[in-house]
């Protein structure tokens, strides 16, 4: 299986090579490195590596763990590796040429570029909170849980979020429509994802501020159900 794991590590020269070498004794196969930070003499990388499925991903963590000064800060199954930030452009590319299917578009393409479960775009009308039930579901990936329960999204800001059963969570507003996108991993996993790191949240962001600007009124004209 595809396994992603978020480790920090000392920022020192032949630390990275002491994480891989353990993760290849420990049998995982590492088949992308992405760095997410580096500051104060730490570093911040995600693996996405190949382990056996008959494994005991204990044996993994135990590895890791005996590192001096490595943290392993979460690890979740993934369905892919993420897709660099070079393919942002390209998504909004799509974007634009079929802005009728837009937000779909952006939905579908979110859980792929940064190794989560499921996306969803999701109607919060500016008095939600005086109002009982949850917000309504405009469109949600295919990978999404049925029915779906959406975590607090209020006040609609960009943020990462850990809900209740460990899911973690990063919401960015539309800034039009009432419209919110959230981005889950972990949903329902046996093992702890790492949450949405600040850079992710800026990529999320940076994305969902384009294609508001690209979709303009066909974001206008999504439905807000009577119910709400």
């Amino acid at each position: 299986m595809l396994l992603r794991v978020r480790i920090t590590l000392p920022d020192r020269p032949g630390a990275l090579g002491q994480v891989a070498r353990t993760l290849g004794v420990a049998g995982a196969d590492i088949v992308q490195v992405v760095v997410l930070e580096r500051l104060g003499g730490r570093a911040v990388d995600d693996f996405t590596v190949v382990w056996p499925g008959a494994s005991r991903v204990e044996r993994l963590l135990a590895g890791l763990a005996a590192i001096p000064g490595v943290q392993v800060d979460g690890v979740w199954k993934a369905i892919g590796a993420p897709v660099s930030g070079g393919h942002d452009a390209e998504l909004l590319a799509q974007v634009a040429a079929n802005p009728g299917d837009g937000l779909a578009t952006l939905v579908d393409a979110l859980p792929g570029l940064l190794a989560a479960d499921w996306a969803a775009a999701a109607v919060v009308p500016a008095d939600w909170a005086a109002r009982a039930g949850a917000p309504a579901v405009a469109y949600a990936s295919w990978r999404a849980p049925a029915p779906l329960v959406l975590p607090e999204v209020t006040p609609l800001r960009a943020r990462p979020l850990t809900g209740a059963a460990g899911t973690r969570y990063a919401v960015a507003p539309f800034g039009r429509a009432g419209l919110v996108l959230v981005v889950a991993r972990g949903d329902e996993q046996e093992l702890p994802a790492a949450a949405f790191h600040v850079t992710e949240v800026d990529r999320i962001a940076q994305l969902v501020r384009a294609a508001a600007v690209i979709l303009g009124e066909h974001l206008d004209a999504v439905a807000v159900p009577a119910s709400l």
